[in-house]
């Protein structure tokens, strides 16, 4: 199972949840691709450079059977907020990792399960349940 890991990584406790998440999912045996490893950092911020992430991340969600995204409430970033949205749009299953205190409508009625960090070690991604969003809504 082909795994897309939608994540901001702009700071220590984003990459902290994110470096978890991947172990996590690894260790289940599941395919994983998590854009900050396929990332060229030598051109960063150019026209060419967000051209190919842009193109990298797409062609990733397409190819993946289920995109995990790694959500931090209200904040969340605008790229895995649209990276969530795509996914969606695809009619492919989205699962959101709850790591704020707070979450936007539009991400959590979009996923099919919303869980925390520590539920993603054992959630069954063959079946898919579904679980709702319990926490305080923006």
């Amino acid at each position: 199972m082909k795994i897309y890991l939608a994540s901001p990584f702009f700071n220590d406790r984003e990459i902290d949840f994110l470096s978890r998440a991947e172990k996590i999912l690894r260790q289940r045996g599941l395919e994983v691709y998590s854009p900050r490893e396929h990332e060229n950092r030598e051109e960063k911020y150019t026209q060419g450079w967000a051209e190919n992430v842009f193109k990298m991340d797409i062609t990733a969600i397409q190819n993946a059977d289920i995109t995990v995204a790694m959500y931090d409430g209200n904040y969340s970033d605008s790229g895995t907020a649209w990276e969530c949205g795509y996914t969606y749009g695809l009619n492919k299953p989205l699962i959101a990792v709850h790591i704020g205190k707070k979450a936007n409508l539009m991400i959590f009625r979009s996923a099919r399960a919303n869980i925390s960090i520590d539920e993603l070690a054992t959630y069954d991604f063959e079946s898919l349940p579904t679980k709702e969003y319990v926490g305080d809504m923006i």
